[in-house]
């Protein structure tokens, strides 16, 4: 059988050596090993056809290995754009950035990826509950990164935020902002973001009409974990009198409220737009007006620039030469350039169609297509003519590719030698169409069929590099725009995320042998352990599992990580575990998860230190309680607690000199067992310091 782990390392006479010295293993009556026996021929053949297997996969085909993958169900990950929220502080009045504006980060370019309308600002923040109000204006500000707790201690139902603004959004526009919240204990990642578990909100703008519901997509998990916020701005709203900063105000009101510990917040940043890590050189945009209209966009002043239009129903376009005056015959469009910037930089142009011959129906779908190139792009977007035969590969002029934002022009002639043109994006299969791979990272496509298009010329139409992961840079990152903006600093409050390369064959293959090393299902105890402490959105120290045979049963005490004395197993963390290990556990099977227990341990006894050390009594007492502290320690639940570990301990103090005598007990001895001055916790116990009485001698 072949070897996932063999591939391209056994020559076929070891892979014989291998097969003959195994065969006493399965059968003690082989013993003709001459290459006349059927059996050996067999295994030569076998032997030959796995090396040739072993030898041939690393130059597989990309199709074919990827439908290897596809028969265990396995697809490769994506290459995605880091993405990043920027703010822009200073601003005086109003700005409006036009998609595809460009940020730079030492070598990287961001790019907006719609219009922005910037303005506005964060004026003030208070809390609401049964006392009354809080002033939580310092969360608004850079400077004072201090952790509250916003729905007060004890949060209960009813429980508010307001955020007062200078201005908002227009309506039927997000206002995103960027919460950060103070984490002081680890908490599992979850699966969906906006899932939460422990609470609800209910988030509410002020109108002329009142305070109305607004939508809200809320991804910090209602201030469990730092993350954006994105409301949308209804109609009418209006200024807020209610609160001594007076302004548009928005409030977050607790519907639901079993918190497992109150969520404490460190900064609020508003008014936030999203830039693209992406260095886009080419463009395909996409216009439905065929009269006249104007393109705006970064590349638009490099004046390489094609037009194209469907004139009848189907699938193909005619390319239309610009002209300055629009008179000339033939397929033609008046081209008028845009107003430069104070640097003379041109960013628009407008297009109008006036021929009466020829000209895009504006009934079709998208009836015109505008293609920008940069001049890098202009010298070689040629890239080569479809052959028709399976398997064609074709290399780019550029690596590191965003593949949503790649598509090709195929050019083809008609019967009177007219050119006509289709674009074409990668792996979109339709009859007669071409189906190609796009290799990203590599730069490269794989024609699999070619359908109608053999013989056609292929040209870029859009094509955007990235830097994958690269991208995900960290929080305050100082970006410099291409067109700056006087007095404006720009930066993005949290880090960038998503940021990833395609996934390559030879990246699946290490995931899919990680995946069936991976054990999914509940087996050993080891196995619920890992389980229930890996449990989406809770914050869980450990947790120890008995297996009871005889019933069927595992018993498993688990211990959150809660900031209690003696942390107790809530009913929202126990139901979260069970549902997980429901899902994992054996058909027969039964689970009991239970909260810790505690046992307190006295100690007593008399040590002789050293004259010189001014409080040693306090530094035994500190290390004592760090031995019989199991909360904080790695001892688990049932750990026995040895005499001798205490007593070592102590005794390897400085400032001991030697101990005298010394005694250890459990205060209940239902929950632990006294045995040779040692303490045995039953399986769901933990230790803890209780009463400790240290008499120092100096000597």
């Amino acid at each position: 059988m072949l070897r996932i782990e063999r591939n391209g390392t056994k020559t076929y006479e070891e892979l014989m050596t291998e097969a003959l010295a195994e065969i006493p293993l399965f059968s003690s009556e082989w013993t003709n090993y001459n290459v006349s026996d059927p059996g050996i021929t067999i295994l030569e053949n076998l032997s030959a056809f796995s090396a040739l297997q072993a030898a041939g996969i690393p130059n597989m085909p990309y199709e074919a290995g990827r439908r290897l993958f596809s028969l265990v169900g396995m697809r490769p990950n994506k290459g995605k754009c880091a993405r990043v929220l920027m703010k822009a502080d200073g601003l005086t009045e109003k700005l409006t950035l036009q998609s595809g504006t460009r940020f730079m980060l030492g070598g990287m370019v961001f790019e907006t990826n719609r219009v922005n309308e910037l303005g506005g600002r964060l004026e003030a923040a208070y809390a609401e509950d049964k006392d009354g109000t809080r002033n939580l204006s310092f969360i608004t500000r850079q400077d004072v990164p201090v952790g509250v707790a916003v729905f007060g201690e004890k949060p209960e139902a009813g429980n508010a935020i307001y955020l007062v603004a200078s201005d908002l959004p227009e309506a039927g526009r997000e206002l995103i902002l960027y919460v950060t919240i103070q984490e002081r204990v680890k908490r599992n990642p979850v699966d969906d973001r906006v899932e939460n578990i422990f609470a609800s909100l209910r988030w509410e703008c002020f109108t002329d009409t009142g305070f109305v519901e607004i939508k809200a997509r809320d991804f910090t998990g209602c201030f469990l974990n730092s993350g954006e916020i994105r409301l949308r701005i209804p109609e009418g709203a209006a200024k807020y009198g209610g609160t001594e900063t007076q302004g548009y105000c928005i409030r977050a009101i607790l519907e639901k409220a079993d918190y497992d510990m109150p969520p404490r917040v460190t900064q609020v940043e508003s008014f936030l737009f999203e830039a693209w890590q992406r260095d886009t050189k080419a463009a395909a945009l996409i216009f439905n007006r065929c009269d006249k209209f104007t393109v705006r966009h970064p590349l638009a002043g490099d004046e390489h620039i094609l037009v194209f239009g469907k004139e009848e129903k189907g699938s193909s376009y005619r390319r239309y030469e610009l002209s300055y005056d629009g008179t000339e015959p033939g397929r033609r469009c008046k081209y008028i350039p845009g107003e430069p910037d104070i640097k003379g930089r041109q960013h628009s142009f407008t297009i109008e169609f006036k021929g009466e011959e020829y000209r895009p129906d504006q009934k079709l779908k998208d009836p015109v297509r505008v293609v920008l190139y940069n001049s890098e792009v202009m010298r070689q977007y040629d890239i080569g003519q479809v052959m028709g035969y399976d398997g064609q590969e074709l290399q780019l002029p550029f690596k590191r590719l965003v593949a949503d934002s790649f598509s090709l022009i195929a050019r083809r002639q008609d019967e009177d030698g007219v050119y006509y043109y289709d674009f074409v994006r990668p792996e979109k299969k339709e009859e007669g169409s071409l189906y190609y791979h796009l290799l990203e990272n590599d730069g490269r496509i794989i024609i699999e069929e070619a359908g109608n298009y053999i013989g056609a010329e292929l040209f870029i139409a859009s094509i955007a590099l990235t830097e994958g992961e690269k991208g995900n840079v960290r929080a305050m990152s100082r970006f410099r725009p291409e067109i700056p903006v006087r007095g404006v600093q720009w930066y993005t409050p949290a880090p960038g995320t998503g940021g990833a390369h395609r996934e390559t064959l030879q990246e699946m293959g290490m995931r899919f042998r990680r995946d069936i090393d991976t054990p999914y299902t509940a087996v050993t105890a080891e196995d619920y352990e890992r389980l229930a402490l890996e449990t989406p959105g809770l914050c869980l120290r450990k947790a120890h599992a008995v297996l009871d045979e005889a019933e069927n049963l595992v018993q498993l005490a688990v211990l959150p990580a809660m900031e209690e004395e003696r942390p107790v197993l809530s009913e929202v963390y126990r139901q979260a575990i069970v549902k997980r290990l429901e899902e994992r556990r054996l058909l027969t099977t039964r689970i009991n998860v239970v909260s810790p227990r505690y046992v307190e341990v006295h100690v007593r006894g008399t040590v002789y230190v050293r004259q010189y050390y001014s409080d040693p009594k306090t530094e035994i007492e500190r290390t004592i309680e760090r031995l019989l502290d199991d909360v904080h320690s790695d001892r688990n639940f049932g750990q026995p607690l040895r005499f001798r570990d205490v007593f070592t301990a102590i005794e390897a103090l400085e400032c001991v000199s030697f101990v005298y005598e010394l005694t250890i007990t459990p205060d209940d001895r239902q929950l632990a067992a006294y045995v040779d001055s040692d303490i045995y916790p039953e399986a769901d116990v933990l230790c803890m310091a209780g009463e400790i009485s240290i008499e120092t001698v100096k000597v």
